[in-house]
């Protein structure tokens, strides 16, 4: 299997490695990420991972040949050939095209973006928490070409993440964001050297395994399910995860107090 889960420290990194097609996912590449990432959520030693592609891309989508197969293998009954990917909200743990699209984990994710990550590639970025990019990367719907609909959270968090205005540019047209674009617009965090996005990716990442992880967790989880809220509402949920992580706060401030972290040190 061309999925590779490495540990450095408290720091796991997957990566995609089929440099015949720049990437692509095909199901039973799929299924390994979700359960790549799975098992990193539920490994209680791992605290941040690093989501990479090898061999100068992150990911090119969906592989098309692939999906040429199991259209011809579906013959008239095409319709039910992704039936298995079919969900609920309720659901725990659903699966999504592309894998883990559908997750939504306890622990951050940050995607170290080399050359292309484009189609479902794009939408496997978007999923992430965070995404460094090698200056010469992209972004890009290029499934707009053939068809292929976002079926992996891109009209979902496109607009979230950038606003509605730029998304639809994005998804309408499918044309090309570069590094430079794609930072100015917000869709990505970081723009670094030509072949540094892991690296890059790898300081950052252990950047935040640093930190006190109750708060920074409680946190994050309380931004990702305030969206469809109340401000009232929204506001309780973000105090009741709050008040759990009061005795890690005193314990910093005691820190402070005693001289860390003066004048925005880290």
């Amino acid at each position: 299997m061309t999925v590779h889960v490495e540990k450095d420290g408290d720091v796991t990194v997957v990566t995609l490695d089929r440099p015949d097609v720049r990437n692509a996912v095909d199901s039973d590449h799929a299924r390994a990420l979700y359960e790549a990432f799975l098992a990193f959520d539920g490994d209680d030693s791992a605290k941040v991972a690093v989501f990479h592609g090898a061999h100068g891309h992150f990911c090119a989508g969906w592989d098309l040949q692939s999906g040429a197969k199991m259209l011809r293998g579906a013959g008239d009954g095409n319709a039910g050939v992704f039936a298995g990917l079919d969900f609920q909200p309720e659901d725990s743990h659903p699966a999504g095209p592309m894998g883990p699209s559908r997750l939504l984990l306890s622990k951050p994710v940050i995607a170290a973006v080399s050359g292309a990550a484009v189609a479902g590639g794009m939408e496997l970025a978007l999923w992430c928490d965070m995404r460094v990019m090698d200056e010469d990367a992209y972004f890009g719907v290029y499934c707009r070409r053939f068809g292929v609909p976002l079926i992996d959270g891109g009209t979902v968090r496109l607009p979230r993440l950038v606003g509605m205005g730029h998304a639809m540019d994005l998804i309408l047209t499918g044309r090309k964001v570069e590094a430079a674009e794609a930072l100015q617009m917000g869709l990505c965090n970081r723009v670094v050297a030509t072949g540094t996005a892991r690296e890059a990716a790898l300081v950052l990442a252990r950047q935040l395994a640093a930190f006190p992880q109750k708060t920074m967790l409680a946190d994050r989880q309380s931004a990702y399910t305030q969206w469809d809220l109340p401000l009232p509402q929204a506001l309780k949920q973000e105090w009741d995860r709050g008040r759990q992580c009061l005795g890690e706060g005193l314990q910093g401030a005691a820190r402070f107090a005693g001289g860390q972290g003066r004048h925005g040190r880290f």
